[in-house]
């Protein structure tokens, strides 16, 4: 892992880089378009990246009630990432109901792009949901790992 540190508000290129995976990673969530969304996946992930979800409180309740004790969830290759932002599409944006995007600026530190994201009804600033993403690069400086963390 680098040493070096560089954030979005510095003039290094590695914090050009974060933002612009920021961008594009925000978007992906967005996109209405099933191909594009595939396309999106497929340039932002390596091929076995991963995308593991720690829950939201009921569920990881509800799982240790049927004895699972751990419950993170997780999408692997592209065919389950793909899978993971079209239900979260169709759950949350498809409807017009909300949209996500970034809030504040992206920072990277060696390998590692660590962005914040919000949910907030199209054309209002309340938020009403949102999480951090800490993002592991691979040499290609595609998502190797993806963690989620919802909940602001």
């Amino acid at each position: 892992m680098s040493t070096s540190t560089s954030t979005s508000t510095s003039n290094g290129t590695d914090a050009g880089a974060a933002q612009r995976i920021a961008d594009r990673y925000v978007a992906l969530w967005n996109e209405p378009d099933p191909q594009r969304r595939r396309r999106a996946v497929e340039e932002l992930w390596a091929a076995d990246g991963v995308h593991l979800l720690q829950p939201p409180e009921d569920m990881r309740e509800r799982a240790a009630e049927l004895g699972f004790a751990d419950t993170v969830l997780e999408a692997r290759g592209h065919d389950a990432l793909e899978r993971r932002v079209a239900r979260a599409h169709e759950e949350f944006v498809a409807g017009g109901d909300y949209v996500f995007r970034e809030q504040g600026e992206a920072i990277r530190v060696g390998d590692a792009v660590k962005l914040t994201w919000v949910m907030v009804r199209p054309g209002e600033d309340e938020v009403l949901g949102g999480g951090v993403e800490l993002l592991v690069l691979d040499k290609d400086d595609r998502i190797a790992t993806d963690y989620q963390f919802p909940g602001l």
